[in-house]
C-alpha cells in the first residue's frame, strides 16, 4: 500500500508540472509611467489674417485699383472715371459716407468734374438719373444707357460707368439693359497710353511724392517731373513699368522736391519720344505743393 501511495504522488507531480507549458512565458516587466509632463499656459494661435475682398481681376496685366475706403471721419474715396480726349481717365473725390456708394460713383459721374479736375480736361457723358437696379452674382445691372451722341459717344459713356462701378469688391461685370454683361476688358483700349492714379487732381502733396498708374509707352519708361507755380522744375526722374510696348503694365516711383514756400504746382508724368526725345503721351496733373525745405 505504501509503495502505490508514493507511485500515485509521484504522478500528481507529473501531472502538475506539465500545467506550466512553454506557452505561459512571463510577460516581462510592468509598464513604467513615464515623465509627466508639466502643464504649461494654453497657447493661443492667431487666426490667419484676413483680406480684403479681390476686386475684379486687371484684363490690361495691372493690379486692380483698391476698393474703396472709408475713413473713421464719416466719408468714402471714390475713384471716379470721366473722359479726356475721347479717352477715360481717373480721378478721385471725397464724400460723406451714404448707404450705397455704387449710387454715389454714379452721381459724381453725373455731377461732372470739380473746376479743377476741369482745369485738366476732364469731362463727363453719364447723365443724371443713371442707376444701379440691383447687383446679383458680380453683376451690376443698369437700364440701357442713352444713346445720344453716336456709337463712339455711348461707348465712352459706357467705359465710365463700368471702369467706375467695377472698383467695388461686388461688382466685376456690368450689364446695360438686356445686352450682354461687359468688363473693364471691353474698354481696355480707352485708356490713354499713361494713366496717372495717384496724386489725385487738386490733392496736397508733399514731399517725397508717390507717382503710381498704369502705362504702355516705349521699352516701359515713364518719366515724371514737377514743376512749381511759375512752371520751373524742381525736380525729375524716371522708372520703368512692369511692362510696355505692346502690353500695359504697373509703374510706382518717388519724386522729391525742394521748395521753401506751399504754392500750386503741377505733376508731369510723360514718355520721352525715342525719335527726337520730346515728352509726349504727357499727362499734366495739377496739385498743390507743400513747403519742402
Amino acid at each position: 500500500m505504501r509503495r502505490a501511495a508514493v507511485r500515485l504522488g509521484v504522478v500528481v507531480l507529473l501531472l502538475l508540472g506539465g500545467c506550466g507549458s512553454p506557452r505561459s512565458g512571463s510577460l516581462g516587466p510592468a509598464p513604467t509611467a513615464g515623465p509627466v509632463a508639466t502643464p504649461s499656459a494654453p497657447t493661443t494661435v492667431a487666426p490667419p489674417p484676413t483680406s480684403a475682398p479681390a476686386g475684379p481681376p486687371s484684363p490690361t496685366g495691372t493690379s486692380t485699383p483698391p476698393a474703396p475706403t472709408a475713413p473713421p471721419t464719416g466719408t468714402v474715396t471714390v475713384e471716379l472715371w470721366y473722359t479726356r480726349d475721347g479717352r477715360i481717365v481717373p480721378t478721385r473725390r471725397t464724400r460723406p459716407t451714404i448707404l450705397t456708394t455704387s449710387r454715389l460713383a454714379l452721381a459724381e459721374l453725373a455731377a461732372g468734374p470739380t473746376a479743377v479736375e476741369a482745369s485738366a480736361g476732364l469731362a463727363t457723358l453719364v447723365p443724371a438719373g443713371v442707376e444701379v437696379t440691383r447687383i446679383a452674382d458680380g453683376t451690376a445691372v443698369l437700364a440701357a444707357v442713352p444713346t445720344t451722341g453716336g456709337p463712339a459717344a455711348v461707348r465712352l459713356r459706357e467705359a465710365q460707368i463700368v471702369w467706375t462701378l467695377t472698383q467695388f469688391p461686388t461688382v466685376r461685370r456690368v450689364r446695360f439693359g438686356a445686352a450682354a454683361p461687359v468688363d473693364r476688358a471691353d474698354y481696355a483700349d480707352l485708356l490713354p497710353p499713361i494713366v496717372v492714379t495717384s496724386p489725385g487732381i487738386g490733392a496736397r502733396v508733399a514731399g517725397p511724392v508717390t507717382v503710381a498708374g498704369t502705362a504702355d509707352v516705349f521699352e516701359a519708361t515713364v518719366s515724371v517731373r514737377v514743376l512749381d507755380a511759375a512752371g520751373r522744375e524742381i525736380a525729375t526722374t524716371f522708372t520703368t513699368a512692369t511692362c510696355g510696348t505692346g502690353c500695359r503694365g504697373d509703374y510706382r516711383v518717388l519724386v522729391d522736391y525742394r521748395l521753401d514756400r506751399e504754392q500750386v504746382g503741377t505733376i508731369e508724368v510723360y514718355e520721352v519720344s525715342p525719335v527726337d526725345g520730346s515728352r509726349t503721351n504727357l499727362v499734366a496733373v495739377p496739385v498743390r505743393l507743400a513747403a519742402r525745405p
